[in-house]
């Protein structure tokens, strides 16, 4: 509160806690997660280009709030529950993303596979990679994290179009 214009007692007036806090903070980092992902999540039209639009949206997201992931990531092993809310945080991103895996395994643009385990490790790897190189200063080039994503996520899901479209450099990419 030091480093705010804001007392102690402003603080408690809007948050129980600093947990509360936290969990506020996470709310919004998800919510322009899923605003940046929506058209691919939505499957309304070509998956690899939404699903860069939308990696690329996560990425910038990352970079602004990435501190804020880092924190939350960081407390949770020692506080059951933060712990619970950033299982919660992550576990609601693998939800969205195995339903669009399975529907696109359904119209064959993806392979069969077991969607919800790749689903949990995509996610997990990106919040793994984000909260790496954006959650310290200084933080990394957002073009190389958005390029290493995007190459793993098209590996994944869209083998049949990622080799053009990688080899094509159409994600941004060298």
């Amino acid at each position: 509160m030091a480093a705010t214009e804001y007392s102690r007692p402003t603080f408690y007036l809007y948050f129980n806690d600093l947990h509360g806090l936290l969990e506020t903070l996470l709310d919004e980092v998800k919510g322009g997660i899923v605003e940046g992902a929506q058209t691919w999540l939505s499957n309304e039209s070509d998956g690899v280009s939404d699903l860069q639009k939308s990696l690329s949206s996560l990425v910038d997201v990352g970079y602004e709030h990435g501190t804020i992931l880092k924190a939350v990531s960081d407390a949770a092993p020692s506080d059951e529950r933060l712990e619970h809310v950033w299982e919660t945080f992550l576990k609601s991103f693998d939800e969205v993303v195995t339903a669009r895996i399975k529907q696109d395994q359904a119209i064959g643009v993806t392979p069969e596979f077991d969607a919800l385990p790749v689903a949990r490790a995509l996610n997990r790897m990106d919040a793994g990679i984000l909260i790496n190189a954006f959650g310290a200063h200084p933080k990394a080039e957002k073009e190389e994290v958005r390029s290493a994503i995007t190459r793993i996520w098209l590996a994944a899901l869209y083998p049949f179009d990622a080799q053009f479209v990688i080899g094509n450099k159409s994600d941004g990419s060298a």
